[in-house]
């Protein structure tokens, strides 16, 4: 394969209060078969032997698990290819000549920490305010000893599959957060072993998530479109639905 001689447009901003600016660098001689965060690293080598300061990005898994890897690629959280986070995107992707534009995700929860680097500790907040289990379950039960739904086992199944990447926040127009919200108290309050706290973790979830300052969905499925492990939409209908319900009983009470 050829090699490929790009034109970087990156955001380098040197912390929270800094402006920010978007700087140019030359990417000559990419193998097409580099990873996008492996042609940062080729990048960041030149620019660190030039004696300059390397462009600042998080990573760390490089396999597509741990949803660190928060950058803009033209415009879109991860690229415009689907299914997949930054790390999973090959340069084969692009074009010979080709300009490509690197920003950090764009949210007001999401403040920047250094250049492409973005400070995500609010899932972190909204995790700890109701996002498991607090009621004594024992020891690890037996495989079969809690027959489960097979419809309902598959449908938290695929709602666990979310890495807190924050892509949805990044690509929603009101920086909400109503999808990663969903699914995570999706793959808990679809189970039996979620059931007993099922309205005190939806209030908790909810209310920490607009204490953070997230906005709200307008159901423009922007979330759905740019999610890597391709979460549905059908879960934040679900989470407006157990909302509902919770406050009411906790209204009545």
């Amino acid at each position: 394969m050829a090699n490929l001689n790009l034109t970087l447009k990156v955001w380098r901003q040197s912390n929270e209060n800094d402006k920010g600016t978007i700087v140019t660098y030359e990417a000559n001689g990419i193998p097409q078969e580099a990873s996008f965060l492996e042609m940062l690293d080729i990048v960041n080598e030149r620019i660190i032997n030039d004696g300059d300061d390397p462009i600042h990005f998080d990573h760390d898994c490089r396999e597509g698990i741990c949803g660190m890897c928060s950058l803009t690629i033209n415009g879109v959280p991860h690229s415009k290819e689907t299914g997949i986070t930054t790390c999973q995107l090959h340069m084969r992707k692009f074009n010979d000549g080709e300009t490509i534009w690197i920003e950090p995700f764009r949210a007001k929860a999401f403040p920047v920490v250094k250049d492409l680097i973005v400070d995500r500790s609010a899932f972190d907040r909204i995790m700890q305010a109701g996002g498991y289990i607090d009621v004594r379950t024992g020891s690890a039960p037996d495989a079969n000893s809690m027959p489960i739904n097979k419809k309902l086992a598959d449908e938290a199944f695929d709602a666990a599959a979310c890495i807190g990447c924050g892509a949805c926040v990044a690509a929603c127009k009101n920086g909400s957060s109503m999808l990663f919200v969903s699914a995570k108290a999706a793959h808990l309050n679809k189970l039996p072993q979620g059931q007993p706290e099922k309205n005190k973790r939806t209030l908790a979830l909810v209310r920490q998530m607009d204490a953070e300052g997230f906005g709200n969905c307008t159901n423009h499925y922007e979330c759905e479109a740019v999610c890597p492990k391709e979460i549905s939409a059908d879960n934040i209908a679900k989470l407006n639905r157990d909302f509902a319900l919770a406050a009411a009983k906790e209204a009545l009470a």
